[in-house]
């Protein structure tokens, strides 16, 4: 399997939800990007296992974002990865600017995090921080059954919008605001 860098994005009602060693972590509603690698010999399955996770919630957490995927408040929308065997992810961390959640995913670096808040739906920053990157995203819209309800002014359907981006092709605006 290739290697490489992803993002998560998750979409999530103000909560509280307690994440291992972080202890109880206060979320805004909105939505959440959190940058990992996939480096290891599993390479880039490693996103099927946060899909399925987030899917099936039948697993014991044992990174930080999992506890984000097997809890209920959090519903993962995209995926985005890309291919490479450097380690970008904290150079794709620091693209994803401020806002980010202190401590969280970053155990294994000096990066202040790797979890990311905004207010709207960041799937075309997250791509151009990939992009700036010299990397090509792929994009995965992800149905799940705790998916947050898609009634927003003015947003549309998410599928209507989602399907370009299937391909790395992320388009232009928000498909979806809170």
């Amino acid at each position: 399997m290739d290697k490489g860098i992803y993002c998560l994005v998750f979409r999530n009602p103000s909560c509280t939800v307690r994440v291992g060693a972080l202890g109880d972590v206060a979320f805004r509603k909105g939505w959440h990007i959190y940058a990992g690698s996939a480096l290891g010999s599993g390479g880039l399955a490693r996103l099927e296992r946060h899909v399925a996770l987030s899917r099936e919630k039948d697993r014991r957490p044992k990174w930080h974002v999992d506890y984000l995927s097997a809890g209920s408040a959090f519903s993962l929308r995209y995926t985005v990865a890309a291919t490479t065997t450097k380690r970008l992810e904290c150079r794709l961390a620091a693209a994803l600017g401020d806002g980010g959640v202190l401590g969280f995913g970053c155990s294994d670096c000096t990066c202040p995090s790797h979890l990311f808040w905004k207010k709207t739906c960041p799937l075309q920053e997250v791509c151009d921080a990939f992009m700036s990157l010299d990397l090509s995203p792929q994009t995965k819209t992800i149905n799940t059954r705790n998916a947050v309800p898609l009634s927003h002014e003015g947003s549309g359907n998410i599928g209507e919008h989602a399907q370009g981006w299937e391909h790395g092709n992320p388009g232009s605006g928000d498909p979806e605001e809170l």
